[in-house]
């Protein structure tokens, strides 16, 4: 019986691999906070915001790296609700839109 012995180990990777997965699907997160500072150039915001949960975040101001197109228009004071997410480490938002 090697074929089953196979795929029941085929079956567990692919399990681990699924439990695995799950997790990186909640590194991702809205928020919303006030612009701090902004560098488009370096692809940079400061935002000020309260406790994020899903990326196991306090409330603190924490700078983020952004595409500089994101940043067009945004100003220090701005509000702004913003989608987060954490890759290899760093937080980095992948939408953003001034709240009214």
């Amino acid at each position: 019986m090697p074929g089953t012995m196979f795929s029941r180990l085929g079956a567990a990777a692919l399990a681990a691999l699924a439990a695995y997965a799950v997790p990186a699907h909640a590194q991702e997160a809205e928020s919303s906070g006030e612009v701090r500072r902004v560098d488009a150039a370096q692809g940079k915001i400061a935002i000020k915001h309260g406790a994020i949960g899903e990326l196991d975040l306090p409330a603190m101001t924490l700078v983020y790296q952004a595409d500089p197109g994101l940043l067009a228009g945004i100003q220090v004071g701005d509000k702004v609700k913003f989608t987060a997410t954490r890759r290899d480490g760093k937080y980095v938002v992948t939408k953003l839109s001034k709240s009214r």
